[in-house]
């Protein structure tokens, strides 16, 4: 008798839109269930699994904030009675705030920025390791952080502490990577560059790609699904030797 193995899973943080919904549609449609969070927008997170689901897969949309240990806790027990299983965790869920310079930038916001970019993406991937880890009677898996270029460059006078969090994630990547290897678990980062997204609306200039393309060595910004594909390359066997990496998705900047 043929016994058919399940699919293999992949959750994407802040998966409602921008880079994380078109991520969460190309898995749909390399054979993998999705399982998304978002914290606000209930109506665009059932458009990517009314998508996932056209594609054939099944969907898990979850409301948590990924800086708030419980909700990542109930997120993940919500995986594990949807699917049993996790094989793949993108660490995409981020925020930006309006453009500014160091000394205008409050307190409040420095902790919310750090505790969305950086302590976030390390609370999924404890619950990730705990389920994927060979330590832990797991079959391997795969972290995938999405950095961005502005951990090289600083984004001076406009989103330093932004660009701070994105480097301390991927100091991150850097020890986690190491720490997993021989359980089975793979670690990379992703640096977007300029994207098409909407989240250069959050930072007060939605325009901002075009404004800065002719400073890129391609002369363009880059679309979500560009991200996308790298993210899935990352995921694949193709890459089953490739952990601790940095793959720049900027268009030479």
């Amino acid at each position: 008798m043929n016994t058919v193995s399940p699919a293999p899973v992949i959750l994407i943080t802040g998966g409602s839109r921008g880079m994380g919904a078109a991520t969460a549609r190309l898995a749909a449609a390399q054979g993998y269930d999705v399982a998304i969070s978002y914290v606000q927008d209930e109506s665009a997170a059932l458009a990517v699994v009314s998508d996932v689901e056209a594609a054939g897969r099944r969907a898990l949309p979850v409301r948590a904030d990924s800086a708030d240990p419980e909700q990542v806790a109930r997120l993940f027990a919500g995986i594990d009675r949807e699917f049993g299983r996790i094989d793949v965790l993108v660490n995409n869920a981020a925020i930006l705030q309006r453009q500014s310079r160091l000394e205008d930038i409050g307190f409040e916001r420095m902790q919310r920025i750090f505790a969305v970019n950086a302590i976030g993406p390390m609370l999924c991937a404890q619950q990730a390791i705990r389920r994927m880890s060979y330590r832990h009677q797991g079959r391997g898996g795969a972290v995938i952080n999405i950095s961005s270029a502005s951990a090289r460059l600083g984004s001076p006078n406009e989103y330093v502490d932004y660009a701070a969090s994105k480097g301390a994630l991927e100091t991150f990547t850097t020890g986690l990577a190491r720490e997993v290897a021989r359980e089975g678990i793979r670690v990379n980062c992703i640096r977007p560059g300029h994207i098409y997204t909407d989240m250069h609306a959050s930072g007060g200039e939605p325009g901002r790609v075009d404004r800065v393309k002719d400073s890129i060595p391609m002369g363009r910004g880059g679309q979500p699904e560009e991200v996308a594909r790298a993210v899935l390359w990352l995921a694949s066997a193709e890459a089953s030797f490739t952990t601790g990496t940095f793959l720049d998705v900027t268009g030479g900047k």
